[in-house]
């Protein structure tokens, strides 16, 4: 491993959802916070503020998993690939990189915006929101919306190719409240995929 650490013996550190591929934040890391992520499998950094090793999600919880650690062709920078639990930012949004330049509208991951919205409504309450109603009736009512649209999904499908789509979008919906009612990312969900296709 041939990382090049600058004159403070730090390396920029990207750190990208391995299921959605989104880059969640940029931080730094020293020689000891790389080699405690690779020993713990848990993303470690380096605050330049601080001038301290800090672990992420120490005190929120949202640590992030390590699946995949990369190094660029100058070896001055670290890509992680991981499974981020909870959100990235400090902010409460799942990417730190939440601010948009106004003007440029680029084609976003569709999915990956579904649950950051959706996680937003469990984080951030909206009075009148049906995701925030889901929430707030719990887990047994999620699962009979489930259950319910799997069975739409069924009816559609022996309709048309329009009602199929339409139905089909619900389940989604409903899917992604149950995953983040229960904790569970896009990542785990896409690495378990991928374990299927080896």
């Amino acid at each position: 491993m041939d990382i090049k650490f600058d004159e403070n013996g730090l390396v920029p550190v990207i750190a990208q959802d391995i299921g959605t591929g989104e880059v969640l934040m940029l931080a730094y890391m020293n020689e000891e916070s790389l080699k405690l992520t690779i020993e713990t499998g848990v993303a470690h950094y380096y605050s330049r503020s601080r001038k301290e090793l800090w672990k992420k999600g120490g005190t929120s919880g949202n640590i992030q998993e390590v699946k995949g650690i990369y190094y660029d062709c100058d070896g001055d920078s670290i890509l992680l690939k991981i499974n981020q639990v909870g959100v990235a930012c400090h902010t409460g949004n799942y990417s730190c990189f939440f601010n948009e330049i106004k003007g440029y509208k680029g084609v976003g991951n569709t999915l990956n915006e579904l649950y950051k919205t959706i996680m937003d409504r469990k984080l951030n309450p909206k009075e009148g929101s049906y995701t925030q109603y889901l929430f707030e009736k719990g887990l047994d009512k999620i699962l009979k919306k489930v259950g319910e649209e799997t069975a739409e999904v069924i009816i559609g499908a022996k309709n048309n190719k329009e009602e199929l789509i339409y139905e089909t979008s619900d389940l989604i919906y409903h899917m992604i409240v149950l995953l983040v009612n229960e904790g569970v990312s896009l990542g785990e969900i896409m690495e378990e995929l991928n374990n299927r296709m080896k």
